[in-house]
């Protein structure tokens, strides 16, 4: 047997040197009644680390909505949060960050990114339908911004095209912010019979605890903790916490988990993700209300002298913790050897609490299993928080200050071509979006993805949603508005919103102007999904997104989850035909603070943040739905980035028909920007046919909703009177192509 090196001696250095506190550290000594040994110390520093344990996050999390009439598995329950959607089915979903690791290697980064998120979801007995990804980056005029765009997408399609998973859906924002810590979140959707919902727990003495799939190396060691802190020039020295990923055997891992479930041998079954053997085994052993015992001698390795902190702190990918029955250990392993995965037994469940790791013989730590999650002995803190001096002198900016256009075409071509706003076709098309052939509206084509769900008449849109400029100036507002934008997305595609997941990124929580952001916006958050009705089903919280001092826009994604009960009211958001009108639900109000127009014309994002009137948000929606059921609408399409010209535009360039022009008109304006580029909330664009446009208006009557006629589907010519007439020809380069064009200067 060989020798492996003593253990450091545990100090309080050598705690704060691992992320801990001295008052965590103090901690430790006295849920142990000793001092820990330094594998105990490696355990304790990833379970307590921001990443794993929300200790800096959880009791603001607890005041969002986390249950509702449809939700079968709440926020914090299991891997992934679970919908009952009607005919013995439900929708698994969550959404996560891989943001340090993809600034790093962003290629490993962003595929590990997508692995992770997927293990969650097939852990829940769920068969993966699709994909999406919220990215943000830096500007592209710089290299290495580029180079990071470059390597996410491509780790982003590489994994997910192996893997047999379509990307349906997301959004990529720049911003400057962003330049030393991009934004890579990733979200997961599956479908999964309710008698088959498998469970990440530990239960029953005696029932055996088994590691299947990939060998266990030295990558992504401490990988919560680097999560856990701002990234700097010392980051570099941990490329050994990037993971490296490998979609062929998450495939195999996949089919094996779903089988396993259907076998009626599996107790539980949890993916290996952040803090690897350590989390599953004591978050599995806590959620049982049990212990748990494992050998690591057993644990399959691929390097030499491993230490038993090592092991247990690495984070190598495609690897699963199950739990199968005592005396049908043998169901499982044939299961394995099917799909040609490595299983080895490494331990059993015990009754006694405690998460026990022997190495050879020796115990190497012994620690209470329910001190180290989240919702037991974690720590939990109330952080400082204060609004930032410097905030009130960017919402004071009044966008009426700046000049009027010279020229409102050729400023709104430029918007156009903004990498923010300009398609994303360049990125898109390296995935594959329609595996599996359930994707009815794919990317590029509506507001939200859509897919059919085979075996009945449902369907699922799904989209994901912030702008970080909104939430920089006003929190709770901003907060609000994603959750509204996130919403108004999935029914302007026909289906009615049930849910959300979210992934809230931010800077260094022990920063009260950071912690004032995120608690308002979680707060917003809340205020929305209450208003809306879609409970939280789960997410992640990234903080320490900061470079050189400085954090990354306030960036709160939300997931929503939409639910149609026939897909033949699937829309998309591409003109039909010509010679059909367009109307206009809800009212066109200036609204340019944090807009991509202001941004444009100063280089910031000020302004007063747009306001958002719940009441008339929900109207709006509910009078696009009822159109779309009785068959009144045939396209909508949702005002915000870059204003309604940018969303007439894009309606004309996605045309399910190919390009067709528009004739459009407002009401005349003083100052005609303020109406242009206004991204102000609560208004939807719809294409209707001309026998249908009186019953439009009936129904807006009927519910409240101011609904206004803009003008006429047809023509060559993009018109927007009396300001903007350009052949509709001229819209196709800066829209399609300026995206693709900044990535091959590279």
């Amino acid at each position: 047997m060989t020798q492996l090196p003593p253990e450091p001696q545990v100090t309080l250095q050598l705690a704060l040197d691992h992320g801990l506190s001295r008052e965590e550290y103090e901690r430790i000594c006295q849920i142990l009644s000793r001092v820990p040994s330094y594998t105990e110390l490696g355990i304790f520093s990833v379970m307590w680390s921001e990443h794993c344990s929300y200790k800096n996050s959880i009791l603001e999390l607890k005041t969002l909505p986390r249950t509702g009439p449809n939700l079968l598995v709440g926020a914090g329950e299991e891997n992934a949060g679970l919908v009952d959607i009607g005919e013995g089915l439900a929708v698994a979903f969550k959404i996560e960050s891989h943001n340090h690791p993809s600034a790093l290697e962003p290629y490993q980064g962003a595929a590990t990114g997508v692995g992770g998120i997927m293990r969650d979801i097939f852990s829940m007995g769920a068969r993966p339908i699709a994909s999406l990804d919220s990215l943000r980056f830096g500007p592209l005029d710089i290299d290495r911004n580029r180079y990071l765009l470059d390597g996410v997408v491509r780790g982003i399609g590489d994994y997910g095209n192996c893997f047999g998973v379509p990307t349906v859906a997301g959004e990529i924002y720049f911003d400057p912010s962003y330049s030393g810590n991009p934004i890579i979140n990733c979200m997961s959707v599956g479908i999964v019979k309710h008698d088959r919902i498998a469970s990440a727990t530990a239960k029953g003495e005696g029932n055996v605890v088994m590691i299947v799939g990939s060998s266990t190396g030295r990558d992504g060691i401490h990988g919560a903790t680097f999560a856990s802190e701002e990234l700097s020039e010392r980051s570099e020295s941990k490329r050994s916490s990037v993971q490296v990923g490998d979609p062929f055997t998450e495939k195999l891992l996949l089919e094996a988990s779903l089988e396993l479930v259907r076998s009626g041998c599996l107790i539980g079954i949890q993916d290996m993700g952040a803090a690897g053997i350590t989390c599953s085994t004591c978050e599995m052993a806590a959620r049982g209300k049990s212990g748990i015992e494992i050998e690591l001698s057993r644990v399959p390795v691929r390097e030499d002298r491993m230490t038993p902190y090592e092991i247990l702190l690495s984070e190598s990918q495609e690897r699963m913790l199950v739990i199968i029955e005592k005396g049908k250990e043998h169901v499982a392993q044939d299961i394995f050897r099917k799909w040609d995965l490595h299983a080895a037994i490494i331990g059993h469940v015990t009754n006694d609490g405690i998460m026990r790791v022997w190495n050879s013989g020796s115990v190497v730590a012994e620690i209470p299993a329910d001190t180290l999650v989240l919702g037991g002995g974690a720590p939990q803190y109330h952080r400082e928080s204060k609004k930032p001096d410097w905030l009130d002198s960017l919402t004071s900016f009044d966008p009426r200050s700046l000049p009027e256009p010279r020229n409102y075409g050729e400023e709104f071509l430029k918007l156009l071509a903004s990498p923010t706003i300009a398609s994303k076709h360049w990125v898109f098309e390296q995935y594959d979006t329609t595996i599996r052939n359930n994707t009815r509206v794919p990317p590029g084509k509506g507001d939200a993805a859509v897919l059919r769900i085979k075996g009945t008449k449902k369907a699922v849109s799904l989209t994901t949603d912030c702008s970080g400029r909104h939430v920089l100036l006003d929190p709770r507002m901003g907060g609000m508005l994603a959750v509204a934008e996130a919403a108004r997305n999935v029914v302007c595609t026909g289906a009615k919103p049930v849910a959300i997941t979210n992934c809230l990124n931010f800077g260094n929580p022990m920063k009260p102007e950071v912690y004032y952001f995120f608690r308002e916006a979680v707060r917003g958050m809340g205020d929305a999904c209450r208003a809306f009705d879609t409970p939280v089903t789960g997410g992640n919280v990234s903080f320490y997104n900061e470079s050189e001092g400085s954090a990354v826009l306030p960036t709160p994604v939300i997931g929503m989850l939409g639910i149609m009960e026939g897909i033949e009211y699937s829309m998309g958001a591409g003109f039909v035909l010509s010679g059909n009108h367009v109307l206009m639900l809800g009212e066109l109000t200036p609204a340019l603070g944090g807009s991509e127009y202001v941004y444009q014309q100063t280089g910031e994002a000020k302004g007063p943040c747009p306001k958002l009137d719940i009441e008339r948000e929900k109207a709006v929606q509910r009078l696009c739905l009822q159109a779309n059921r009785r068959g009144l609408i045939l396209t909508a399409h949702d005002v915000s980035d870059g204003g309604v010209a940018v969303t007439l535009a894009e309606m004309c360039l996605i045309g399910n028909n190919g390009v067709l022009g528009v004739r459009a008109s407002f009401a005349n304006s003083e100052r005609p920007a303020e109406i242009l580029f206004s991204e102000c909330p609560s208004v939807i664009l719809v294409e209707v046919a001309e026998q249908n446009v009186d019953r439009v208006k009936e129904l807006a009557a009927a519910i409240g909703v101011v609904c206004t006629s803009l003008g006429e589907v047809g023509g060559e010519r993009f018109q927007i009177d009396p300001w903007i007439d350009l052949p509709v020809s001229e819209l196709v380069d800066p829209y399609f192509h300026s995206l693709g064009q900044k990535m091959r200067q590279w």
